[in-house]
């Protein structure tokens, strides 16, 4: 369980950066509260998950996976968002995904 809080504690850190630049934007609450929600999911993933790869790829492919659904709805509304929305996901996946491999052992 440990392992878990570490996952929710650095995803809610993952969450607050993600949340920082929509804000600026002035986007509804409602997709900051989505953003942020999305990366307690992800921290909590990616910390249950026991892949055997690389934890950076892991961290990519679990945001990646975990963004797909909403990533649908968003494209259909904002095409042109997608693409620093995946590269935004890609990173910080990336960050938590070698994060919580370092500071979880």
């Amino acid at each position: 369980m440990k392992k878990q809080l570490i996952g929710l504690l650095l995803g809610s850190i993952a969450g607050v950066i993600d949340v920082i630049p929509m804000l600026l934007q002035k986007l509804s609450w409602d997709a900051n509260l989505s953003a942020f929600s999305m990366w307690l999911v992800v921290g909590f993933f990616i910390a249950s998950v026991e892949f055997k790869i690389n934890p950076i790829i892991k961290g990519i492919l679990i945001a990646l996976m975990v963004l797909f659904p909403s990533l649908i709805l968003i494209a259909w509304k904002e095409p042109f968002s997608v693409i620093p929305i995946c590269i935004m996901t890609t990173f910080l996946g990336a960050l938590l995904g070698l994060a919580i491999h370092k500071i979880a052992k």
